[in-house]
């Protein structure tokens, strides 16, 4: 079989790599890829995740037999709806279905009226109402871009003067574009933070192995939020017991509402969660898989892959069963100096000792220059290890992150760390 899978970053690489365990798959194209994935993939570097025209040319072109459609602005500007009219099978949901990520109004609409749990909130078209009802609005306070924001759209203030600037910053100073054209305010939830990636077909749903993942940039979870700086899995706040109320409460009924507002999704649906005082509560929506959770949660995964997303695609999820490695897995995120702000690209990049067995390298932001692969983005490189507890896979990916080196290399050091004294070992 031929594959194709859509994006260049960790996240796409960590498909790659679980795509390619499956012996009937014979190729496999990223576009565009980077350089280390050119190691497990046919790159094409001159056609972009957002190139519609030149994936689904390119698909017909190279009788592509499954597509894999994983960013989110793609799956935004209605990849799968074109691919699937050029008769290419394909993973991910329709334009229509990945509204729930890339507008937080549809989203929070959406669960409003269907009774799904949520933060309370209101919406905004216009600065000054908003900096109207942020006069007597309780505080700390989160404000949301509507559209999508490379994970940066979201903005939490702790003060008056931090939520005026913060209305300024996405909807006067247009930071993010036109996803600040309309804004969410709403309330500021309290309690451990998991995340939930899912395979779903717009009926059944098989949850994947909970993550934690640690958004700031700075130890101890401070400084400015990236689109992720590590992760580990399993989360251990969510317990057997959490995740049937999860289940209950919140998957099914998402599903269903999808449904009954003429959008069935198909695909991952990601599901990041607040387990409250008042129980589990719905944080976001992603319309795909989260990066780097996936750089964790596919590590453990035990059933072929390919064979998940051929089931959600031809709407027979329900006849499967996923099974799982017993263990956990870290990732650590190896960063260019001043990510998510201002950082230089072209650095070469040392691997000075191969990595053991349990240790895998998933490239996210390289390319090859002159035979050397040199950084390219903010998030250059995600080292994850799996182990059988979390102190040890902890241990395996951060020896193995210290022998890769480039010129600004920035990483946390504390990945991991609330998921040890919340009781994993």
């Amino acid at each position: 079989m031929k594959l194709l899978v859509v994006g260049g970053g960790g996240r796409e690489h960590a498909i790659i790599k679980k795509l390619k365990e499956n012996p009937d798959v014979t190729e496999i194209y990223a576009l565009p890829g980077n350089g280390g994935i050119a190691a497990d993939a046919v790159c094409i570097p001159e056609i972009g995740a957002k190139d519609l025209d030149g994936i689904v040319n390119f698909a017909k072109s190279h009788n592509v037999d499954f597509a894999v459609v994983a960013p989110d602005d793609p799956l935004a500007m209605g990849c799968v709806d074109r691919l699937h009219a050029e008769g290419v099978p394909c993973f991910g949901p329709d334009a229509k279905a990945a509204r729930i990520e890339s507008s937080k109004v549809f989203a929070k609409n959406l669960m409003r009226k269907y009774g799904i749990p949520t933060a309370e909130y209101q919406v905004f078209t216009n600065p000054e109402a908003a900096l109207s009802y942020l006069e007597s609005a309780s505080f700390p306070i989160v404000l949301k871009a509507d559209g999508l924001a490379l994970g940066k759209g979201v903005l939490i203030a702790q003060t008056l003067a931090e939520a005026r600037q913060a209305v300024r910053t996405l909807m006067q100073d247009r930071v993010f574009g036109a996803a600040g054209d309309e804004i969410v305010i709403e309330q500021f939830l309290t309690g451990p933070e998991v995340s939930v990636l899912a395979f779903t077909d717009g009926k059944a749903i098989i949850p994947m192995v909970s993550s934690m993942d640690h958004k700031r940039v700075g130890d101890g979870d401070t400084g400015l939020n990236t689109g992720g700086m590590g992760t580990v899995a399993p989360n251990p706040y969510y317990t057997p017991e959490i995740a049937q109320v999860c289940v209950n409460t919140i998957f099914l009924p998402t599903l269903d509402a999808m449904r009954k507002e003429g959008c069935p999704f198909k695909g991952c649906l990601y599901f990041g969660l607040m387990l409250t005082p008042d129980g589990p509560k719905v944080i976001e929506y992603n319309c795909r898989f989260g990066d780097p959770e996936t750089q964790v949660v596919l590590p453990l995964l035990k059933t072929d892959l390919l064979t998940i997303m051929q089931a959600v695609e031809n709407e027979t999820l329900s006849e499967l069963a996923a099974e799982w490695r017993d263990g956990c897995a870290a990732c650590v995120i190896l960063a260019s100096g001043g990510y998510p702000e201002h950082y230089e690209t072209g650095k070469p990049i040392d691997f000075t000792a191969p990595f053991p067995p349990n240790v895998t390298c998933y490239h996210a932001g390289d390319r090859e220059r002159d035979g050397k692969l040199v950084t390219s983005g903010g998030r250059v490189l995600g080292i994850t290890a799996t182990a059988p507890t979390l102190q040890a896979a902890l241990r395996d990916a951060y020896s193995a992150a210290d022998t890769v080196s480039f010129e600004g290399k920035y990483l946390r050091r504390d990945i991991g760390q609330r998921a040890l004294r919340a009781g994993m070992n």
